[in-house]
């Protein structure tokens, strides 16, 4: 088989785009949703969806770039489900029954801490510190993924670290 994307065959194209970035994908999708069974199902998706258009892809070398913007795209709409569906929970009576207490190790709490440190951060600047600090894309990159300007990306990451560094901040405060 060749190595250029451009003769491959739809289903030959996503094989080796499923061999070499499944986990990545997949690790992108857990930053954004915090779910790894929904971020699995968004990956999945998102590979559907590619390989459904694969004759359509104007230049295959841009597949992955393709993929990783699906993802993005489709994180936001399960995100979108989920509110929904939290403010429809919210509205039904309480159970009745008390949650066990939660024994969490200091490594899970910190985690936990940095992943709602970057909910609470507004939704470009979570995608764009996603990108950055987990999948180790260039501003480029990132730009292609998310649609938007290299300049974008830049003001997104210094604007979303910064805020991170305060809300991390007020953590290490409340842990010490």
């Amino acid at each position: 088989m060749s190595d250029e994307p451009a003769r491959w065959s739809a289903d030959e194209a996503l094989e080796q785009l499923y061999a070499a970035h499944w986990r990545e994908l997949v690790r992108l999708a857990v930053l954004l949703l915090r779910d790894v069974g929904a971020a699995e199902e968004v990956v999945q998706d998102a590979f559907v969806a590619v390989h459904g258009r694969w004759d359509r892809i104007r230049d295959p070398a841009k597949a992955l770039a393709y993929l990783r913007q699906s993802v993005v795209n489709r994180s936001r709409s399960a995100l979108r489900h989920r509110a929904v569906v939290q403010r429809h929970l919210a509205s039904q009576p309480p159970p009745t029954t008390a949650a066990p207490a939660d024994e969490r190790s200091l490594v899970a709490d910190r985690r936990a801490a940095v992943l709602d440190a970057m909910r609470a951060l507004p939704e470009r600047q979570r995608e764009v510190l996603a990108l950055r600090h987990y999948l180790d894309l260039s501003e480029a990159e990132i730009a292609d993924a998310l649609g938007i300007s290299r300049g974008a990306v830049k003001s997104h990451a210094s604007r979303g670290s910064a805020r991170l560094r305060e809300l991390l901040a007020s953590y290490l405060e409340e842990s010490s």
